[in-house]
């Protein structure tokens, strides 16, 4: 399949799973996360989830990530589209930080500080799928790949899916970047 039909189809599904479902699917990724064979960074980089799709609220995996390392730091995703540009910017947040919603109804950190990508020791990536190779479909967009690619090599990048994977991605490019890890509720897969 083509991301365009994987975007409809997934996004559909998705949103056809009622809070509790979503609830009980994110508790299980959140035991499967703690099975993962890594230690917990100090540095991460989270998203806020995008409400209005149902998606995967990672603030469980940075709870258990806190409290595994107090130490730990957590950056979120500021958007920037400068000429014609859709660039990512990931910024440093503490418990005063203040967010609002950005053009694509996504909460954003304002007034933080930028911290380089050759930083982040783990991402956590938004995605609506993944395929068994450890592609993802996001919204389109290219702020993830286009900022993944400034990341270090060793740096880690998990995305967690209320669904399963599916076969092959038809129409990844080069600028696609692989995750490490996919969570489900029902397994971890490796790549």
């Amino acid at each position: 399949m083509y991301k365009s039909e994987i975007r409809n189809l997934y996004k559909t599904k998705r949103q056809q799973l009622s809070f509790s479902e979503r609830e009980k699917m994110s508790d299980l990724m959140l035991i499967h996360f703690q099975r993962l064979p890594i230690d917990i960074p100090t540095i991460i980089l989270t998203y806020s989830p995008f409400q209005k799709m149902s998606e995967f609220d990672p603030q469980l995996i940075t709870d258990y990530c806190f409290f595994k390392n107090r130490d730990m730091k957590l950056l979120y995703p500021v958007m920037m589209n400068d000429q014609n540009q859709c660039e990512m910017q990931a910024v440093l947040v503490d418990d005063d930080s203040y967010f609002e919603t950005n053009k694509y109804g996504i909460d954003e950190p304002v007034g933080c500080t930028a911290v380089p990508a050759s930083e982040i020791e783990l991402s956590i990536i938004p995605l609506i799928s993944f395929d068994k190779t450890g592609n993802r479909v996001g919204y389109g967009k290219g702020y993830y790949d286009r900022f993944l690619n400034k990341c270090s090599p060793k740096s880690i990048k998990i995305g967690f899916s209320y669904f399963d994977a599916i076969d092959v991605i038809d129409d990844v490019n080069p600028y696609d970047i692989r995750l490490d890890y996919c969570i489900t509720p029902e397994r971890i897969f490796t790549f």
